[in-house]
């Protein structure tokens, strides 16, 4: 297999990641179930202009005034709307390797989770980087305020992730029969990574669950036909076979206890037990079926992935924004 192959199949795991990541997070979710108590997260508030007086001000024109107005409007929120970015790394190099961005829509009853490239180009302090290296900069406070000021929309809270925690979670669960949609064979020495399923419904343990979604292409060179589509549908369809089973009646009952020790290890996030009770009491009654995911559009352009500022914020008025008026191209701020 040539270097370039090789370096390819690596990289994939933090694909795999964008999924991954929305299991933890309903974790974090149902461990809180244990405190008995719920209380809805609190939304992050701009600074808004004063309410101007039935007078008016008279400081100010009619101009400024229908400005200030304007921009009230414009910052309004949506009652019952969180956004939570998420972020994973297993490799200890001090930057994230995944960050997802997700909308929790409580009125609507759906959960929206966008996966932001790492190697998408961000500036701060006058320098361009590559937006994963905001975490090794000044952690999730610091990735938050990237991530707000590119897409013009707040960062109400934050998770961490240790993404060991999948394999022991698929543990925790008792594995998963899964239909495994192609026979896969790859090894790879190199990562001391050895892949061989044959197509049809397998049962899965947590190491097995980890090579099946990992899968990119047989030594071969044959596989899904489109890589990345293929891939991606698997690890849908795994992650909602995840989330099913961990989600059902015996399983919270019974695995409440490995899932906080889980809980306890491998997350960390400014979300309160009471927030995440509250939000696991929404994401049960919402069902696994109301979870979806993408790619924030961009294109590659060495050495940096750029964000297609129309179909971004297509994307993100159509299921980010937790605003009641629609994001206007003035907001977002992608470089260039």
């Amino acid at each position: 297999m040539s270097r370039g192959a090789r370096r390819r199949q690596r990289q994939q795991p933090r694909t795999l990641q964008v999924f991954l990541i929305i299991v933890l997070i309903l974790l974090t979710a149902c461990v809180a179930v244990k405190a008995f108590f719920l209380k809805a997260p609190e939304q992050k508030v701009d600074e808004l202009p004063s309410q101007p007086s039935s007078t008016g001000d008279p400081q100010l024109s009619e101009e400024e005034q229908a400005a200030q107005e304007a921009l009230r409007s414009h910052l309004e929120r949506k009652g019952g709307f969180y956004t939570i970015l998420v972020s994973g790394s297993d490799d200890g190099n001090g930057n994230s390797d995944t960050n997802i961005l997700v909308a929790v829509d409580t009125v609507n009853g759906y959960v929206y989770g966008v996966s932001i490239p790492r190697d998408s180009k961000a500036v701060w302090d006058g320098k361009s980087h590559k937006i994963n290296a905001a975490f090794g900069k000044g952690g999730m406070t610091k990735l938050a305020e990237v991530v707000s000021d590119q897409l013009g929309i707040p960062v109400d809270y934050t998770v961490s992730v240790d993404l060991t925690g999948f394999e022991a979670l698929v543990e925790a669960i008792g594995g998963v029969n899964f239909d495994v949609p192609i026979n896969m064979d790859y090894d790879d020495p190199i990562q001391n990574l050895s892949i061989h399923f044959k197509k049809g419904v397998q049962y899965l343990n947590g190491a097995d669950a980890m090579r099946v979604v990992r899968f990119r292409h047989n030594n071969d060179g044959t596989g899904y036909g489109s890589e990345d589509l293929g891939r991606m549908q698997t690890q849908q369809k795994f992650l909602k076979a995840v989330a099913k089973k961990m989600l059902t009646a015996s399983n919270i009952l019974t695995k409440i206890d490995d899932y906080a020790k889980i809980f306890n290890q491998y997350v960390d996030t400014n979300l309160t037990v009471g927030n995440l009770a509250w939000l696991c009491t929404e994401v049960l009654k919402m069902g696994v079926d109301k979870i979806d995911f993408s790619t924030l559009p961009n294109e590659w352009r060495s050495p940096y992935i750029y964000l297609i500022p129309d179909e971004t914020l297509t994307l993100v008025n159509t299921y980010l924004n937790p605003y009641v008026e629609d994001r206007t191209a003035e907001d977002l701020h992608l470089p260039s």
